[in-house]
């Protein structure tokens, strides 16, 4: 904290979302690709060319239009995901995760 402050506060950030995929037993491949927020932020960019020409923006289904135009304009420049045949294993971690939770969530219910 005291040589880079910045730095450290990132570090917190992201912390607990690194630990997840670590956690998740995601292979290497693809827990180098979840870790990252390349992906959304090149994305941004693209959105911000497509909507910069409105000058009246009526309500918020239409902003959500517009967004949606740029990130679909942004889609046709996105590579596959490093390690997607391993997308499936993530899943099924993730099943593992939201299943004991749900079941307990069900008991309290029936209690």
């Amino acid at each position: 904290m005291d040589l880079n402050p910045s730095a450290a506060r990132s570090l917190g950030e992201g912390l607990e979302e690194t630990l997840t995929v670590h956690r998740l037993r995601v292979p290497p491949q693809l827990r180098q690709t979840l870790a990252s927020t390349k992906v959304i932020e090149s994305a941004f960019p693209v959105v911000e060319r497509v909507c910069f020409n409105v000058k009246r923006w009526h309500g918020g289904d239409q902003r959500e239009r517009w967004v949606g135009s740029g990130l679909l304009v942004a889609e046709k420049q996105f590579r596959r995901v490093k390690g997607h045949q391993h997308i499936q294993i993530l899943i099924r971690e993730l099943e593992a995760l939201v299943t004991p939770k749900t079941a307990v969530a069900k008991q309290r219910k029936a209690s």
